[in-house]
């Protein structure tokens, strides 16, 4: 894996250069997992806009005591210091060496005023400069090893539920609690290092709350059952939705299961390299909203995944910007009716030059349990 973390470090120069920067000072463990492979919890990370894959000589990691050795595994092909407060150990490293450093960019998306004053004190040669968002401009587009990752948390949660369906978890008298905690524990079996994030599971009047929390409501025959969950792999997440009904649906809970279920399929066409993400979002409401259930679907259709289970880029009416190649993304529309219930279906998506590869496999008919 270095060889991958070493061609990211050299992208990020790329970025630190056309900003005018000699440097950045990485603080947020995730983007230092991006770039460097390393989990601890405590780490810092200098990279110099002027250092070369394989002489990277001026860029520099710091973690303490209790990661000497995992630093060693993990970032093995760079220069490490030890100490516990390491993003000021890095600072005091960037004014005081001979080096030249200039102008260095920091996270000021994730440093507080205060510790950037700190931080400023320290590095007195050079000009800590904001430069917000840099890494994350890079983790939009997922490499394939990102890309298999995803590809694996994606199966974990296909496979749990249909493991969950297959073994008789979704039945009347069972509370959405006790189908979370099983859920989550097939995910485990099927190679997950744990749950996304909270998983959801909403039946009846309650899958009409988009995010609704697992309560001991009891499921009962007729019942929607809302479905949002995710496996973690490698650090990876996966996010999938699915909505069945446990019996035979009543007719106004397939009329809104066939709309959202159109809406997500114009979504997923409309998932195209350089689309604009507002247009993506568009696709897939314009089909909602001619059916006059437009006030029903109140969020945005999808978002980036990856390290994070909510990344850049956003598909929806506030968000920004087009899509590339590369980018991992939801598609989930939805319609909630109040004291009713609500379906939403969801998918994970890879952009392709031509088609979007679709990690989750599960499939998207109304299933009938």
């Amino acid at each position: 894996m270095s060889e991958t973390h070493n061609h990211r470090r050299h992208a990020l120069r790329a970025h630190l250069r056309e900003q005018n920067l000699d440097a950045m000072l990485v603080t947020d463990l995730l983007n230092i997992r991006y770039l460097t492979g390393f989990t601890g919890s405590n780490a810092a990370l200098v990279v110099h806009a002027a250092d070369e894959p394989g002489t990277e000589s001026r860029t520099v990691f710091c973690t303490d005591g209790r990661y000497l050795a995992q630093a060693a595994t993990q970032v093995p092909d760079l220069a490490r210091v030890n100490d516990r407060a390491s993003d000021l150990a890095l600072a005091k490293r960037i004014g005081t060496e001979p080096v030249e450093y200039g102008r260095v960019g920091f996270e000021s998306q994730h440093v507080t005023v205060d510790r950037r004053d700190v931080l400023a004190d320290a590095a007195a040669k050079a000009e800590l400069v904001r430069a917000p968002g840099l890494v994350e401009q890079l983790r939009m587009v997922k490499d394939e090893t990102e890309i298999e990752a995803l590809r694996m948390a994606c199966a974990a949660a296909d496979r749990a539920l249909a493991d969950l369906i297959e073994h008789g978890g979704l039945r009347p008298g069972r509370t959405e609690l006790e189908v979370a905690r099983e859920l989550e524990s097939r995910m485990l079996d099927h190679g997950a290092a744990g749950p996304s994030f909270d998983t959801i599971i909403a039946a009846g009047p309650n899958s009409a709350m988009p995010h609704h929390r697992p309560t001991d409501a009891v499921l009962a025959a007729g019942d929607l059952v809302k479905m949002d969950f995710g496996a973690e792999v490698d650090g990876y997440h996966s996010d999938m939705t699915r909505t069945v009904v446990l019996g035979k649906p009543a007719a106004w809970q397939r009329e809104i299961y066939e709309l959202v279920r159109a809406a997500q399929a114009a979504g997923r066409g409309a998932v195209q390299v350089d689309a604009d993400v507002k247009a993506v979002d568009t696709a897939a409401r314009k089909v909602i909203e001619d059916a006059g259930y437009g006030e029903q679907f109140p969020h945005g259709l999808g978002h980036g995944v990856g390290l994070e289970i909510h990344e850049a880029p956003a598909l929806s009416q506030r968000g920004d910007g087009r899509i590339s190649a590369g980018m991992a993304v939801t598609v989930e529309p939805g319609v909630y009716l109040p004291r009713q219930g609500g379906v939403r279906i969801e998918d994970t998506l890879v952009v392709r030059p031509s088609t979007p590869e679709l990690l989750t496999l599960t499939t998207k008919e109304l299933v009938e349990v």
